[in-house]
Parts: C-alpha cells; sequence; structure tokens
C-alpha cells in the first residue's frame, strides 16, 4: 500500500506505508530475517508533501530496491571496518538514485549501522541510535544520502558501498535488477564501471536499469550535510 505525496519540485512521490503487514517507511530489511538479528520495525506517519527529511534532503519514493538481509553485520568488508562509534575525520555526503524502468527505487535506511534500529524523528525515521557499530559507508534515512565518515581520508567507491549492502553493482544488474544501464554523475553521463564510480562531496550519482530517466538533480540548500 502507497500514499502519494509531491516534493518540493512537484514531483509525485510514492511512499509505501506497509511492508509484511508491519507499519513501516521503505528504509528497513524487508520482509525475512536479517544477518543482524536484533532489527526493528516501527510506525511512522506519512510525510507531509513539503517534508525535507531528516536530513533535509526529500525521501526518496517507491519500493526499495533491496533489503537489508545481506548487509554486512559488524565483520571487516574491503578493508572497511565497523567502528564502536562514528568516524569525522574524513565526512562527506554522496547521493544515488536508482530507476528500474522508470520507477524510482530507494535505497534503504541501516546500510552500514549494526544494527539498523530505526527511530521516529521531527524530521522523519532515522537510523543510528543504539547502534553497536557503524561503517565508515552507511545511511541513515531512506533520501538516497550515503554518508563517507572515516578515520582518514580515503578515495571510496560505489562499488563497495554496494558490498557493505551486499547487492551485486555491475555493468549489468544492479542489485537483482538486470538491463541496460544508464548512468549519469552530477548530471553528467557516465559509461564506465558502475561499482568505480568514486564517492565525492555533494555527488550526486544516479542509475537507471532499463528506461532512461531524465537526470534528477539534487537539492543540498535544505540540508546541513
Amino acid at each position: 500500500m502507497v500514499a502519494v505525496t509531491q516534493d518540493g519540485q512537484g514531483r509525485n512521490r510514492r511512499i509505501p506505508l506497509f511492508i509484511c503487514g508491519v507499519v513501516v517507511v521503505a528504509a528497513l530489511a524487508g520482509c525475512g530475517s536479517s544477518k543482524h538479528g536484533d532489527g526493528k520495525l516501527a510506525a511512522f506517519p506519512t510525510p507531509a508533501p513539503t517534508d525535507t527529511g531528516a536530513e533535509g534532503i526529500t525521501p526518496e519514493g517507491g519500493t526499495v530496491l533491496a533489503g537489508l538481509t545481506d548487509a554486512a553485520g559488524g565483520e571487516t568488508v574491503d578493508g572497511i571496518k565497523c567502528e564502536s562509534s562514528e568516524q569525522v575525520a574524513y565526512h562527506i555526503h554522496s547521493h544515488l538514485a536508482v530507476f528500474v524502468n522508470g520507477a524510482e527505487r530507494p535505497v534503504p535506511a541501516g546500510i552500514g549501522i549494526v544494527p539498523p534500529l530505526i527511530q521516529n524523528t521531527p524530521g522523519g525515521p532515522f537510523a543510528g541510535a543504539g547502534a553497536r557499530c557503524f561503517y565508515w559507508l552507511h545511511t541513515h534515512t531512506i533520501d538516497g544520502v550515503i554518508h563517507v565518515e572515516s578515520p582518514t581520508e580515503a578515495l571510496y567507491t560505489l562499488g563497495q558501498f554496494f558490498e557493505l549492502w551486499g547487492q551485486t553493482l555491475n555493468s549489468g544488474q544492479v542489485g537483482n535488477e538486470r538491463g541496460a544501464l544508464t548512468m549519469f554523475v552530477d548530471g553528467k553521463p557516465y559509461t564506465g564501471d558502475p561499482a568505480a564510480i568514486p564517492l565525492k562531496s555533494r555527488e550526486a550519482i544516479q542509475i537507471d536499469v532499463g528506461q532512461e530517466v531524465p537526470f534528477q538533480a539534487v537539492d543540498w540548500s535544505r540540508s546541513q550535510l
């Protein structure tokens, strides 16, 4: 079941209300068990049309691209550790939007956060409180923002983020979705390996599987990220 609302640019957004019979925003592990074993589903109100989300970025709508069942649960992945607290010596944010045959497919909250508990905040659902550890790459909510929070400055890639998520990313597949890819980085066409896309400050990455969707710019002006 979904509710239709509009973002700040007048575009319709489809906000999922029910997953596995529990009222949630599409930010969690989806149906079934998770490696974490202690994720929690909670009920939240549908965002208002002017909602900018917990991070000042418009939440993504639709069905999540993939849940957290196969996400890393604390072990080091490709050299990326899960620390007891967020590391801010190097702290930037990138944005990922994925469309499958024209439909937006959000990145869930809680990737790289163990366990991915979701709490309600004045700005909407947010993952992070009560976490045992945080990977240097993680997501707090369903706005597409990837947090890069590392103890040292380094170049991280979209492929490493997908490894933490436990999802496939290559030239013909994104998560479980297969097809021809059209990619944009900050509005410019990208034709290389999607896993090699570097995560840079306030960078907007868009991947279309199948039908091409015009590049959707990200409004960072209301965010403190």
